[in-house]
């Protein structure tokens, strides 16, 4: 038994009728605009996510900064 009851044997007919009904050349052509069409859509979903905005950046940054001179101290007063 496959998916629901149908078996592989009735699912194999009813590819065969779709593969008579369009032919091989149409569906590749619908595999590829379902393809594309899917891989735009992730492309957008992927550029919507909000960026950070422009305060936060500098805050991280002169805080980058902050802690990097003070590892740079550190290491001074261990040489000394």
């Amino acid at each position: 038994m496959g998916i629901s009851g149908i078996s592989i044997w009735q699912l194999l007919i009813i590819l065969a009728i779709v593969v008579m009904l369009f032919g091989t050349k149409r569906l590749r052509n619908i595999g590829t605009d379902l393809g594309s069409a899917i891989k735009g859509f992730k492309k957008s979903v992927a550029d919507d996510e909000p960026e950070q905005p422009e305060e936060t950046k500098s805050i991280d940054e002169s805080n980058d900064a902050t802690v990097k001179a003070e590892a740079a101290e550190k290491e001074k007063d261990a040489q000394h």
